[in-house]
């Protein structure tokens, strides 16, 4: 997109609906696969209980989960699951309506299954794919990084545009973006606030990719880029607001913390940290387009998509207060806090 960011006059939920429906299949054949619903038969569990039951990952449990809650095919009630009445009827294994002689036929058309039920082995490390080893290991190459933003931009234009309009950033003076790919935030809000500058801070192949878009744009006045490993250098002071997009979500806990501490660190009294990312539902049950990207960053990445009690607990352990959020555009929300 060159020059002026507009908004579209309809946001782009659909093409997120349509992109992450291919997970649906995959994880009711993955399900079946490990057992998980012949292990409700008896009645609902706790995550942990049905782990041990069915020798999986309790974390990437979870998320498998969040998705078949979200298609009906699972209920999550005070902590346990339960089966539906459509899961109990045709998807456990000793029902007379039994699913699975048709259902073992798609097992080899579905790639993501194999990716899925490696992700739920118990010993799974959940490594993450190239890009976030890329991040980790401090070094993208040039190529990688240019198509890197091409496809962040091209998935998060819309949402940046949304994200711009909150008054937040009326407030905001001096905006960091980590881990800021084509710069696409800060370009967004740099238009539609004159008085705001922002930094892209990422890896140098990063910096270079974003700079295509800042010019395009026409804010190289006021958003410039700057290389730093968020992981192995100090963090630059001097800025009101630290952003992060679709960064928390690509790290475990321990990782999000830890970045939520070094944010923690170089904002001064009153500064802000703000989390653009898509939120999981309190009740861990869907919407189904955000659970099945959080089963894509489950073996894509290191991490997953959240909850807001989740990330409210991550900030409030690295010091911060006054959590909150709001919806923006699509399925994103952007998550505010305080340094006191």
């Amino acid at each position: 997109m060159k020059g002026q960011y507009l908004s579209p006059p309809v946001d782009d939920r659909q093409v997120w609906d349509a992109w992450l429906s291919y997970h649906n299949l995959p994880t009711m054949l993955a399900a079946d696969e490990v057992g998980l619903f012949d292990a409700l038969a008896d009645g609902p569990l706790a995550v942990e209980a049905l782990a041990g039951r069915c020798n999986v990952n309790a974390r990437a449990l979870g998320i498998v989960n969040s998705l078949l809650c979200a298609l009906g095919l699972l209920v999550r009630r005070e902590g346990r699951y339960g089966l539906t009445p459509v899961s109990r009827h045709y998807l456990v294994k000793t029902s007379d309506f039994y699913w699975g002689a048709l259902l073992a036929g798609f097992r080899q058309a579905t790639p993501s299954t194999e990716l899925i039920v490696a992700a739920l082995a118990p010993d799974a490390q959940h490594e993450g794919g190239e890009n976030a080893k890329g991040w980790e290991a401090g070094e993208i190459p040039a190529e990688r990084a240019r198509h890197i933003a091409a496809f962040m931009h091209a998935h998060s234009c819309a949402a940046a545009i949304g994200a711009a309009q909150h008054p937040v950033f009326g407030e905001v003076k001096r905006l960091l973006d980590i881990g800021g790919g084509s710069g696409v935030f800060p370009i967004a809000m740099a238009q539609r606030w004159p008085h705001l500058r922002g930094t892209i801070m990422d890896l140098g192949t990063m910096c270079d990719a974003a700079m295509h878009y800042v010019r395009e744009a026409g804010v190289a006045d006021r958003v410039d880029t700057l290389a730093v490993d968020m992981f192995r250098q100090p963090w630059p002071t001097g800025y009101d607001a630290l952003f992060f997009s679709n960064v928390f979500h690509d790290w475990n806990d321990e990782t999000c913390l830890l970045l939520a501490r070094k944010a923690y660190e170089a904002l001064p009294p009153g500064g802000r940290i703000l989390l653009h990312e898509a939120l999981v539902n309190d009740n861990l049950d869907g919407p189904a387009t955000v659970a099945s990207f959080s089963l894509l960053m489950l073996y894509g990445t290191q991490g997953q998509q959240r909850a807001l009690p989740e990330l409210a607990a991550l900030l409030d352990e690295a010091g911060f207060v006054d959590c909150e959020a709001h919806a923006t555009c699509g399925y994103y929300s952007l998550t505010i806090a305080r340094k006191p």
